[in-house]
């Protein structure tokens, strides 16, 4: 493994992230806010951290996979560290720790957040946390790989660690092809879901906020209670669909849009994702209203959006959904470990995984009846390879147990049970709000630093899959 490969485009990194630090200090130019030396000063970091690898490092001719990985890993812990500057150089709530907890939330999508007065923030901070989200929703590295020159094996490599082989397996095309792809549709769905915002009446500034938490569907928020700030129907219902979108595969949502096939429509796996949704959607608001909480029509409403909102990953709040019903909240808890798409910007487990899973587990049942029979896993009527049998079990064992060794950890914190299991699970599956004391309109400002320390990391974990990590780890162990 060549360490001056991985230093070299860990730089290019590090300039992706420092143009969006330096829009962020544009804003707070034009503004006149105290937050443009901060957010400069940290671009200018950026900056020179990532030129000074290209200039003093060899050309590099060939990426091989071990060394993509190592990009890929280190490429987001890198990231989320220099994210922290203009936090850490503002101050305020920022402590250290809250300043990393707080990037390493942005960039995986988590959308969990320290702050409890957000909307006291300069907006150039606020367009940053917003920023680290939409850098983080499609992925940096992969962001990165569409504007750097072409390097054999780099694409490939990068692309293998970045996107899981069940989702390659839905959508067959080059590593190039599907960057540029997924790019179209992230930015496409970005600008009109700002368009949208904006002519229902939320300030151009806070509608391209929440579009670029939308589509990442990461959940930072300009106000301190979320979107329940608003009160507007139809802005909810815009973002509902948006989640929607965002939740689901951007490869297949594309060939959808061309009028290719085979498109979502065809996919079974895609219509009984929202069969279990629009169940989940009518059973909720079916409890909200027989327990006197809302209406029926606003039992609708909340519940649409919030069943949306967590299956998707996104985190958006409109209620405080801590006191609901305890049945409403373990569906809720459910979706939230059970997340949207493969090949989506959302996180969680993936339900194609889950249906996975039991095409699995119905293929072992008839293999105990019928023991000389040949039975196969298939996903749209494709047949799953042996290999990606396998990952989709280990990456499921690892994903139980790092839940349940973070949860036993936060415990040990004496913080109590529902918040130590919602932050646990809110953290690894991506979504940000849990239940307890870091509810839908709550902050995890409350919980002790080693909790953040702890969450941060295994919010890495699961914007990375684990398994990623634990590779790298045996690349560098001596067995």
């Amino acid at each position: 493994m060549r360490k001056e490969a991985i230093i070299k485009y860990i730089g290019y990194v590090l300039l992706f992230n420092a143009l969006f630090l330096y829009a962020s200090a544009l804003i707070s130019f034009f503004l006149k806010e105290t937050s443009l030396v901060p957010l400069l000063y940290s671009g200018l970091v950026c900056t020179i951290l990532g030129l000074f690898p290209l200039i003093f490092t060899e050309k590099v001719d060939e990426i091989r996979f071990n060394e993509g990985l190592a990009i890929s890993v280190f490429g987001w812990i890198i990231t989320c560290i220099v994210g922290m500057l203009p936090y850490v150089m503002w101050g305020g709530e920022f402590t250290f720790v809250n300043a990393f907890f707080e990037s390493v939330s942005g960039y995986t999508t988590t959308g969990a957040t320290i702050l409890t007065e957000i909307e006291t923030l300069p907006k150039g901070i606020l367009f940053w946390r917003s920023a680290t989200h939409w850098i983080g929703g499609m992925g940096v590295i992969l962001f990165v790989l569409l504007i750097l020159p072409q390097t054999k094996g780099l694409r490939s490599s990068i692309y293998k660690t970045e996107v899981s082989n069940l989702s390659r397996m839905n959508f067959k095309t080059k590593a190039r092809q599907i960057g540029r792809i997924i790019g179209i549709v992230y930015l496409s769905l970005t600008l009109l879901e700002t368009i949208i915002l904006w002519s229902l009446g939320m300030t151009f500034f806070d509608a391209i906020c929440h579009s670029m938490s939308t589509i990442a569907t990461g959940g930072f928020s300009t106000k301190n209670t979320s979107m329940a700030f608003y009160n507007n129907f139809w802005m909810e219902l815009t973002i509902v669909v948006f989640m929607i979108l965002s939740s689901l595969h951007f490869g297949m949502l594309y060939i959808t849009i061309i009028g290719k096939k085979p498109n979502l429509f065809n996919s079974k796996t895609v219509r009984t994702y929202f069969l279990l949704i629009v169940i989940a959607i009518l059973v909720v608001a079916y409890k909200l209203y027989d327990e006197n909480l809302y209406n029926i029509a606003d039992s609708l409403r909340h519940s649409l959006f919030q069943v949306i909102s967590l299956v998707s990953t996104t985190g958006f709040a409109t209620v405080d959904t801590t006191v609901w019903p305890i049945f409403t909240i373990i569906i809720l808890i459910y979706f939230t470990a059970q997340g949207s798409m493969v090949g989506s910007t959302a996180g969680g487990f993936k339900f194609d995984r889950i249906y996975l899973f039991f095409q699995v587990l119905k293929k072992q049942l008839r293999l105990i009846k019928h023991p000389q029979g040949i039975f196969a896993s298939k996903i749209d009527n494709e047949v799953v390879d042996k290999e990606i049998e396998v990952q989709t079990l280990n990456f499921l064992f690892l994903y139980i147990l790092t839940f349940f060794i973070v949860t036993v950890i936060l415990t040990f914190m004496d913080i109590d049970g529902l918040t130590a299991l919602s932050a646990s699970l809110a953290s690894i599956a991506n979504v940000g709000p849990g239940f307890g004391e870091v509810g839908s309109l709550d902050s995890f400002a409350a919980l002790p630093s080693a909790a953040k320390h702890v969450l941060a990391a295994e919010m890495l974990l699961g914007r990375l899959e684990i398994m990623n990590i634990l590779a790298l780890f045996l690349l560098f162990s001596k067995r």
